[in-house]
């Protein structure tokens, strides 16, 4: 395990262990946990959820600590409305690790973009130049708290719980507020806290993106540089056919078509049930579902030119990169100006992004939200700059033709 190398933080580690833990489990007190969100500035959560064998998450538990108790919602026996909305109205709510935590927020709470997430993992990056550090190596590290993790895969629909899964719930918040205050302090002592603030809010909006993100984009993520045109149009109705499906019958994309055989299908085209049964396809499905996945194939190798989707931007996907070590010096040097670590300045896909926007004069509008906030003085006045001196290379990269499809 990667030591951190942080500063221990002095907190009353006793007073956490005694702070009381109370169900939620009838209306009343789940108003009354609501007016207590409603007067503290900051707030600790969690989830615990079931998605092995559903498309939508089945949310099973939420733990709750705003400093003064730890709450554990009872949340398939209530109507969370009102606490989605005390939640986003409070001024900051603590997670760790939060993307899942999120995408169900979003999926349940309907809301818009949140402005009030701190993301301590991000802050723990921040002060260590470590990605992905875990809560209870962080809460270890920085508070000296061992956390068992030995319950993250129970049954969290099971009632009553177990002790020992009340106890792993309770823990996943009860030092979360502490591990906050550690992480913030630091982080204000070293002038970082507002860039992490920005990086979760970010990051709050991206998630919010991407579960809400229209079924006939879907295929956007799963696009790889050797598709056509028209294995573009089949990559993109069959992943708005297969999630239409995934949510009417509430079972996992995976379980219709994996990732593998959606890739073999869309490479193959096969337009017969013979054809379709030479890929990797699960039988089951291919049973259920070949008739169907045929006839999109017929339908798609029917359409026009005229109606096929158009060519994504070109991946940069020469390992000859005359730039990189110009653009490194600059991202070290401004890493060494702000205190920012290097490897949370620029990431690869952005990286794409700022060759493609160099090789055809695109708009810098057009960046991530990441972007446009304290980076933007690195992008605009070093990195642009130092991949315009290379954009004859750059382009002339991005104008190969890509291998073909097998």
């Amino acid at each position: 395990m990667t030591t951190l190398a942080l500063p221990r933080y002095a907190t009353d580690l006793h007073a956490l262990d005694e702070l009381p833990t109370h169900w939620v489990q009838t209306t009343d007190a789940l108003y009354a946990l609501i007016d207590e969100i409603d007067s503290v500035d900051v707030v600790a959560l969690d989830t615990e959820f079931i998605k092995r064998t559903t498309y939508y998450p089945i949310l099973a538990l939420i733990q709750i600590n705003t400093g003064k108790a730890i709450y554990l919602v009872d949340a398939p026996k209530l109507d969370l409305t009102d606490l989605w909305q005390a939640l986003i109205e409070v001024p900051t709510m603590v997670w760790y690790a939060c993307g899942e935590d999120l995408g169900i927020f979003y999926l349940l709470a309907k809301c818009p973009p949140l402005n009030n997430v701190f993301d301590v993992q991000l802050g723990v990056a921040y002060l260590s130049g470590k990605l992905q550090i875990g809560y209870s190596q962080a809460a270890d590290e920085i508070l000296g708290v061992h956390i068992d993790k030995g319950e993250s895969q129970s049954n969290w629909l099971a009632r009553p719980l177990t002790q020992e899964q009340e106890n792993y719930a309770a823990n996943d918040v009860r030092y979360l507020l502490a591990l906050y205050q550690a992480v913030q302090s630091e982080l204000k002592a070293r002038q970082l806290y507002d860039y992490a603030c920005e990086d979760s809010h970010s990051y709050a909006h991206e998630l919010h993106d991407t579960q809400n993100l229209p079924d006939d984009q879907l295929y956007l993520d799963l696009i790889a540089p050797i598709y056509t045109r028209r294995q573009l149009a089949l990559l993109q109705q069959l992943t708005i056919w297969r999630e239409a499906l995934a949510r009417a019958t509430n079972e996992p994309r995976s379980f219709i078509i994996g990732k593998q055989a959606l890739r073999e299908i869309v490479q193959q085209m096969p337009d017969s049930i013979k054809l379709l049964a030479r890929t990797t396809i699960n039988r089951a499905a291919l049973r259920r579902y070949g008739d169907e996945i045929v006839r999109i194939v017929r339908q798609v190798n029917a359409m026009s030119e005229n109606n096929l989707p158009p060519m994504p931007p070109p991946s940069y996907h020469s390992k000859d990169k005359p730039f990189k070590n110009a653009v490194n010096d600059a991202v070290e040097n401004f890493s060494q100006a702000t205190g920012v670590p290097a490897i949370l300045l620029l990431k690869n896909r952005w990286i794409n992004q700022l060759l493609q926007i160099t090789a055809f004069d695109g708009d810098i509008s057009e960046l991530p939200r990441e972007l446009h906030g304290y980076r933007k003085a690195l992008i605009v006045e070093q990195i642009l700059p130092i991949l315009g001196e290379y954009k004859a290379q750059i382009v002339s990269v991005f104008n190969q033709p890509p291998q073909s499809a097998s």
